[in-house]
């Protein structure tokens, strides 16, 4: 059946909506990933950005598998089905561990905490954890086979419902399906974080929500796909070159070993294999060797370059992401970027700069092509650890070992001088309600320890007794009473909320109980001087919030700005016959704003255009046609080797943030030295050469069985290439 009297046929309808839907779902979920390991499991950065890339990294090995399975096995469309059926498990169970249990507030207010904070946690938030934490790495299992099994089907199957003299009609498609791909990767992008972040559900942040969805559209996907198998032509099962490949190479390996002591050398190792396989197929596998030998440095452009959905988005949740006085963005939203530079920079680059660059009769060959990509990516991740550099200053650095972190606040009207048993950190006069400029670094010798502090006021001599411990933040209110000043030491949160979200919280001065309301958050302080409970509220500038006090309701307060990582103590006092409040602030806000990140997500795009466009161009225009499942499977492997390789310094390293970025730009640089030696090396090869050496046997052995038609014709190369160029992205 084809579209209203065109060459194109219908079925291709359901496959490109169904290549939308399951991108949407894909990018929708992985977009929200890092931030629901960081915030809702509780891990810390390093394993957060450790499963994140072990996730990655399975869903480039699983293609291999998914290939082989459909070319020898179940056919591509079986094995849609049945991978996909396998996808949508993965999601529903990964939506299924982000939901807690009905009824349990704990679960929500600390969420899966980490050991340090166990004190806080119950044994049903421990059992609960472990089943959120079992439920989404089984979801994001089978959401990698699924995805990776059924990536290098769908656009393969596509092609297959053209007949094989439709080549024009056949590359429009894959410029739709590319444009469908791009399509549902950004919308995802923005949709989910908006998601999980502006709608409330449970009680905190709605990552139910934002898996749900993707899973929908998962489902959505499988329902689509199927309702068009009455259109779809499908192609059996005719055998995998890869398996082909493997084979020869194996029995090369073998004969030689077995009688190389008896016979004489031959010239390549590989023609050990002529006992049984054809000359050509021998010779065309030496061809897709050389080329992957040119693969082994590519995957530390992908270590670098994968780094956007974790430690770029996590850079991003300590930076201002306001955009004026009333909008502002999520962290994870700025992978946007990515997907909207692509689009612009891929006609810039082939329409503009490239041939800009030959009038100056520089010969721009694809590997230096893609060796300048590396250069940029190397760039990128130097912009990312200046930024970073910049960011880390607003943080408090915890408290070593033996040591513990304290600021003061003075609510008792005139001055006040405090002293300690060894030295004196406060050597300058209290002021009244003075907001402390930061935490002093106090020297313990000890776990714990007591100590009397003497605090001096109006000519008056107090002593307060309090307990310090290691490793801790405080604060230290002085306040009057009848007996004269007192003394109350609270624990402080000196971490910035993973989301970039400000903490508050109020001390009450007065007689009365006090509840304050900010957004959505109540905040309650028993009288005389006592502390809420800290908590974040959502970024903007609060110049009305209603409270009461005792039975009474009191005039609007002005909080002013909160402002993105900050951290606050507000002071609620009794002036004049009204209550006001008095904001100090512990811990500094963002000030370096994320518009920052936009030169490194500039740099890493541009870096993508050189080296990944160009990569699939070199490696398909050096290898015969049938042999492009094999150097498909190799690219792939190398974006997963990538991701392991993040994996690995992840966790090993130990490095401040911005020592690891400069550390990846720096093996990128030496790794892009190496292949640049490699690539002066190469010597490109004609494939018309080959016919005329070779011509095409037939018998079976190299034939590309599961592409289409035309892929044996060297003649259409030139038009697969820019098929291949649009869809790189898929």
């Amino acid at each position: 059946m084809k579209l209203c009297g065109t060459n194109y046929p219908a079925s291709i309808c359901f496959i490109v909506v169904n290549e939308f839907c399951e991108r949407f779902s894909y990018y929708g979920m992985k977009a929200v990933l890092t931030l629901y390991f960081l915030t809702y499991l509780g891990w810390d950065h390093d394993l957060s950005t450790a499963v994140y890339h072990a996730f990655s990294s399975l869903c480039y090995f699983t293609p291999v598998l998914g290939a082989i399975i459909a070319d020898t096995w179940l056919g591509k469309f079986k094995t849609i089905i049945y991978l996909s059926v396998v996808y949508v498990f993965g999601h529903v169970i990964k939506s299924v561990g982000a939901v807690p249990t009905v009824g349990s507030n704990s679960v929500h207010m600390y969420g899966c905490l980490s050991t340090t904070d166990r004190s806080r946690r119950s044994a049903f938030i421990d059992s609960f954890c472990v089943c959120s934490r079992g439920l989404s790495m089984t979801g994001l299992i089978l959401i990698a086979f699924g995805t990776g099994g059924i990536k290098p089907c769908v656009a393969a199957f596509g092609g297959d419902q053209f007949e094989s003299q439709h080549v024009t009609e056949r590359m429009k498609f894959f410029s739709i399906f590319y444009m469908a791909i791009n399509a549902g990767s950004l919308l995802s992008t923005i949709i989910t974080p908006i998601l999980r972040g502006d709608v409330q559900c449970f009680g905190g942040d709605c990552y139910a929500l934002a898996f749900g969805v993707p899973a929908a559209l998962m489902m959505v996907a499988l329902v689509v796909f199927i309702l068009g198998s009455s259109l779809y032509r499908r192609n059996p099962p005719e055998g995998n070159i890869l398996m082909e490949v493997c084979n020869c190479v194996g029995f090369a390996i073998k004969n030689r070993w077995r009688r190389s002591k008896y016979e004489s050398s031959r010239s390549h190792w590989l023609d050990w294999a002529e006992d049984k396989y054809s000359k050509r197929l021998i010779v065309e596998i030496k061809m897709v060797l050389r080329v992957l030998v040119l693969y082994i440095p590519l995957p530390m452009f992908w270590a670098l370059f994968d780094q956007q959905g974790s430690r770029w988005t996590l850079q991003a949740t300590r930076m201002n992401l306001a955009f004026g006085d009333t909008i502002s963005i999520k962290p994870d939203q700025m992978q946007t970027l990515n997907a909207l530079l692509i689009l612009v920079f891929v006609p810039v680059f082939d329409l503009l700069i490239y041939p800009l660059v030959s009038l100056c009769r520089i010969n721009i060959t694809p590997l230096r092509k893609m060796a300048t990509g590396m250069i940029f990516a190397a760039l990128a991740f130097g912009a990312a650890a200046l930024v970073e550099v910049h960011v880390v200053k607003t943080e408090v650095a915890p408290a070593p070992a033996g040591k513990c972190l304290l600021q003061v606040f003075n609510l008792a009207p005139g001055d006040v001088r405090l002293h300690f048993p060894e030295g004196d950190p406060f050597p300058q006069p209290l002021l009244y309600l003075q907001d402390p400029p930061e935490y002093l670094t106090l020297p313990l010798g000890a776990p714990r320890i007591n100590m009397t502090l003497a605090v001096h006021h109006e000519g008056v001599v107090t002593d307060c007794n309090v307990t310090f411990g290691q490793q801790e933040a405080y604060s230290l209110i002085l306040h009057p009473s009848d007996a004269g000043i007192r003394c109350k030491l609270v624990e402080d949160h000196i971490k910035k909320n993973t989301e970039g979200a400000p903490l508050l919280r109020f001390v009450n001065t007065l007689s009365e109980a006090a509840n304050v309301t900010v957004g959505d958050e109540t905040f309650h302080a028993a009288a005389h001087y006592s502390v809420s409970a800290n908590k974040t509220v959502q970024w903007g500038d609060y110049t009305k919030v209603s409270c009461t006090f005792g039975s009474k309701t009191c005039p609007d307060l002005d909080l002013g700005l909160l402002d993105f990582g900050a951290s606050y103590t507000v002071v609620l006092l009794q002036e004049s016959g009204r209550m006001t409040a008095h904001k100090m602030e512990d811990v500094h806000a963002n000030n370096v704003h994320v518009a920052w990140q936009i030169p490194q997500y500039v740099l890493i795009t541009a870096g993508e255009v050189m080296f990944s466009i160009t990569g699939l161009e070199f490696s398909y225009s050096q290898a015969p046609a049938n042999m492009k499942s094999v150097l498909q499977a190799g690219w792939l492997l190398t974006v997963a080797f990538g991701n392991v390789i993040v994996l690995i310094v992840a966790e090993g390293a130990g490095l401040e943030q911005w020592k690891e970025f400069l550390l990846f730009s720096g093996l990128l640089l030496a790794v892009c030295m190496v292949f640049s030696v490699m690539a002066h090396l190469y010597t490109y090869v004609d494939l018309r050469k080959l016919d005329k050496s070779y011509p095409s046997d037939h018998n079976g052995r190299q034939r590309g069985a599961h592409h289409s038609d035309d892929d044996d014709s060297v003649d259409t190369l030139n038009k697969k290439k820019q098929d291949l160029e649009r869809n790189t992205r898929l």
